[in-house]
């Protein structure tokens, strides 16, 4: 690895590569009068412009060979081409007006392409949406992604659902890394803070192929922001109000590019207290967090590299029962007090047609958890609510765990032979467990993974196939000797193709799999939250699946529809099951294997009539189905839902990029349970936004007010962790945010 790098290094600084510049013109197709502000991108590079006044655009410091380039503008479609560097002559581009919303580039498949060029289907939602529609926090807002989920411990703790997989069985990656935070662990969230993120993408099945172990699900792959365009410098503030849980997020950053060094920097401050159901606030549902992310690139004709670092403080209740009804933000006991730490590096040198990418990340996660037979004053619940903040420094963790990561990810792309555009590559991963506190969930341990793997895109005429193949080994030893290998061999394979005009189908086949985690091969003990006395089980195999996905789209001026539909076969599947014994008046529960079965899918329609272009409706529908091989449901499935949406857009003299609208999500019932869960009745959610920017001392100003549950109805979703005690989730919330550009 030293090797490589100085490598890299060498050529960085020592190259003879030519100096190269794209220019161009950016112009409406039907007037060919100029369009202003328009996008230009090179994903490759992660370059780009926007064009001037009269429509011109020049990207510098291009290295040879043969990059795709995106231009989009609000209104228009966007469009991708393949240029060849050095230039020959101006681009004269020419945008076609739509009502449909402008595509994005996909970062999280390996050839970096359009969605509706990608054989795989692939989710994106930018953050600015999520955050319009009212979401809490990143988690929350994944939720209104189709096909994705919450697993929720009140406001403060989320963990992503894929098609009814969660925790070790979907893998999240930030900052081009893989993110790893305890997540075996019920009440361990998702750990990442929305400030700082681009957009949110999903890849909804087994993803192996380029990730490795867990991704069996899914991946969920947050992109952080963007650095400014090349010589371009911003700044901004931005503020977000929750009326429900008298909550607050403050974010502060600021970004510069000059031709060749970029910088950029963000810090932000989040509260809340209790939420609110309506009928009461939920105890020690509270949390506070501080965030601060920052980022620093160069990039030279033939070489490019980045370094982003990301540390995230969070002290979070973990509630229990209905009591002290409050509105302080400190958490009071139980609570955990987490601290990540993410360096990432991603590292790219350009041949003559073909490239090589290195991403290093380092994740360093401190977890404490604080119980009460752990704190040193007995105070009745009103004193300890009041003196809670005074006597933290005199509290001792009961847990205590610091998880070291270190992951690499090594791809060479090859020169484009013919109709084949192929990648090569390793990745892997080493980390250690190591405990601090009086308990402990999983032992002190190693974990060693390694990865090979091939995918080519194959381009015809009328058809795109992807293939590729990977084998991995991981190699997990603990502290007392005891040591475990795995081994997988996986691939996927997949079609798109355009049936007819407008018409796109795909179809993809791809296989994934799961090595057991520490928590499922060596429990024994009661975890705090937890009614059960887990005992784990050293003979546990590997999960390995298979899931068949079809997609079909159909896209004109006027109306988006879409079909997606999966069958996901899991061999031995691990759950826990009761024996029927106590230990301590507590229940005993085995980790044990069975094979198991997961389908369902998702149908959206996305109507924008003529010739009110402004006007939108959005529907869809998401449903799927989990069983053992014995036909018990698999537990943690989320229920089925419909939500319907009329949202407007709209410009005035004095609000630019305006939006409203109205959103009903109906929750179907979840009869669907498995043997430990109850039956979850249905609810009807209504939600409302409005905004827009406005021009405040000639600088932009974003302004957002959106509200959730606008009827303040009381309801339980079948996925939230204080279902069994009856708790419901959160009742109507009013957030008002604003952005100002500076």
């Amino acid at each position: 690895m030293k090797n490589i790098i100085t490598l890299m290094l060498f050529l960085a600084l020592y190259n003879s590569y030519s100096q190269n510049s794209i220019e161009g013109s950016i112009k409406d197709a039907n007037n060919l009068e100029a369009i202003v502000y328009a996008s230009i991108y090179i994903p490759q590079l992660e370059k780009g412009t926007t064009s001037d006044e009269n429509g011109n655009f020049i990207i510098s410091n291009i290295p040879n060979g043969n990059y795709k380039i995106v231009i989009s503008y609000v209104g228009y479609e966007t469009i991708s081409q393949t240029i060849n560097i050095p230039q020959t002559t101006p681009l004269s581009i020419t945008l076609k007006p739509t009502a449909i919303e402008m595509e994005e580039i996909i970062i999280s498949t390996p050839f970096h392409k359009l969605q509706s060029e990608n054989v795989m289907k692939v989710e994106r939602q930018s953050l600015k949406t999520l955050k319009n529609k009212g979401a809490v926090t990143l988690s929350d807002g994944i939720s209104n992604i189709a096909g994705v989920e919450n697993i929720s411990t009140g406001t403060g703790i989320g963990k992503p659902v894929i098609r009814g997989l969660s925790s070790n069985r979907v893998l999240v990656y930030t900052q081009g890394v893989r993110l790893e935070n305890q997540q075996f662990g019920e009440e361990h969230g998702l750990g990442v803070n929305d400030n700082g993120i681009e957009s949110v993408e999903v890849i909804k099945g087994p993803s192996s192929l380029l990730y490795g172990s867990d991704a069996l699900g899914g991946v969920l792959y947050i992109n952080p922001e963007k650095f400014a365009n090349q010589n371009e410098s911003e700044g901004q503030i931005s503020g977000n109000y929750y009326s429900n849980t008298k909550g607050y997020n403050t974010s502060a950053g600021y970004k510069a590019s000059g031709e060749k060094f970029k910088f950029l920097f963000r810090g932000s401050l989040t509260e809340h207290a209790d939420y609110d159901t309506k009928d009461y606030r939920v105890t020690n549902t509270r949390y506070q967090e501080k965030d601060f992310k920052a980022g620093l690139g160069y990039q030279s004709s033939n070489f490019k590299t980045e370094f982003r670092y990301n540390i995230n403080n969070s002290k979070i209740g973990i509630p229990e029962e209905i009591g002290l009804q409050s509105t302080n933000t400190s958490p009071m006991l139980p609570y955990q007090n987490l601290t990540n730490h993410i360096f990432s590096s991603k590292s790219k040198l350009f041949f003559d047609n073909s490239s090589l990418d290195l991403t290093l990340g380092y994740i360093y996660n401190d977890r404490k958890e604080f119980e009460d037979e752990h704190h040193h004053h007995d105070h009745d619940q009103e004193d300890h609510e009041d003196e809670h903040e005074e006597h933290h420094e005199e509290e001792f963790p009961a847990l205590h765990m610091k998880l070291k990561t270190f992951n690499y990810d090594l791809k060479y792309h090859l020169p484009k032979y013919g109709k084949f555009e192929t990648i090569v590559g390793v990745q892997g991963m080493y980390q250690t467990n190591t405990n601090y506190g009086e308990e402990q969930l999983i032992p002190n341990a190693t974990t060693n993974d390694i990865g090979v793997m091939a995918t080519s895109h194959i381009h015809f005429e009328n058809l795109d196939v992807q293939l590729g193949a990977r084998f991995d080994n991981r190699t997990l030893t603990l502290e007392q000797g005891f040591s475990k290998h795995y081994n997988s061999f996986n691939g996927a394979l997949g079609f798109k193709t355009n049936i007819v005009n407008n018409l796109t189908a795909r179809l993809n086949i791809a296989s994934g799999f799961r090595a057991p985690n520490l928590a499922e091969l060596t429990s024994d003990g009661v975890h705090h939250g937890s009614n059960r006395y887990e005992i784990g089980n050293s003979d546990l195999e590997n999960e390995q699946n298979i899931q068949l996905d079809v997609n079909l789209e159909y896209k004109n001026k006027h109306l988006e529809f879409f079909v997606n539909g999966f069958y996901n076969h899991i061999d031995n599947y691990i759950f826990l099951s009761p024996d029927g014994t106590e230990i301590g008046n507590t229940p005993v529960y085995y980790y044990i294997q069975d094979n198991a079965k997961l389908y369902g899918g998702e149908i959206g329609l996305h109507l924008h009539p003529h010739p009110i272009h402004w006007l939108h409706l959005e529907s869809s529908f998401e449903t799927v189905t989990g069983k053992q091989n014995n036909d018990d449901y698999l537990p943690l499935i989320p229920a089925n839902s419909l939500s319907n949406t009329l949202r407007a857009e709209f410009e005035t003299k004095w609000l630019n990029n305006g939006f409203a609208f109205v959103r009903l999500r109906s929750t179907f019932k979840q009869n669907n349970v498995s043997e430990f869960e109850t039956n979850t009745d249905g609810y009807n959610l209504l939600s409302a936004g409005i905004g827009g920017t406005i021009k405040l001392l000639n600088k932009n100003l974003d302004i957002n007010l959106s509200a959730t549950n606008l009827t303040n109805e009381t309801y339980i979703n079948h996925l939230s962790r204080l279902k069994s005690n009856g708790i419901y989730n959160m009742g109507r919330n009013i957030s008002l945010g604003l952005t100002y550009t500076l």
